[in-house]
């Protein structure tokens, strides 16, 4: 098991900025990756990044955010901008190190491709 800490959430106003942050340490992993979870609502896929570098964010998010690594690839950090109420949720981080590992960039990743789960960091976007 990996243990994860994430920080960042907070409330802002729609068309405003905030950025999450995701520690990792012990454990050992292929990638990290992001999910919310509105009330209500099933925790849905946000994005991920492998340790290669490579990444992949959900059509839900395109082009508003972005998910980054440090070079010791120990932290992670996912820079939302122009977020909109429906962004509202508790976003968990997550890592794997699951066979579809390659695959993740092509397909949408499930709660099955991750086996190690942050507590989870609150963000709310008014309007």
């Amino acid at each position: 098991q990996v243990h994860l800490v994430e920080s960042g959430g907070g409330s802002v106003q729609s068309g405003g900025s905030l950025r999450l942050s995701c520690a990792a340490s012990e454990g050992f992993y292929y990638y990290l990756g992001w999910f919310r979870q509105a009330p209500g609502k099933e925790r849905e896929w946000v994005a991920v990044i492998d340790v290669d570098g490579s990444t992949s964010v959900a059509d839900s998010v395109k082009g508003r955010f972005t998910i980054s690594q440090d070079s010791a690839k120990t932290t992670q950090s996912l820079q939302m901008n122009s977020l909109r109420p429906e962004d509202t949720g508790m976003y968990y981080c997550a890592a794997g190190k699951g066979w579809r590992r390659h695959l993740l960039r092509l397909l949408v990743p499930t709660r099955a491709d991750f086996d190690s789960w942050g507590q989870g960091t609150q963000v709310t976007v008014s309007s």
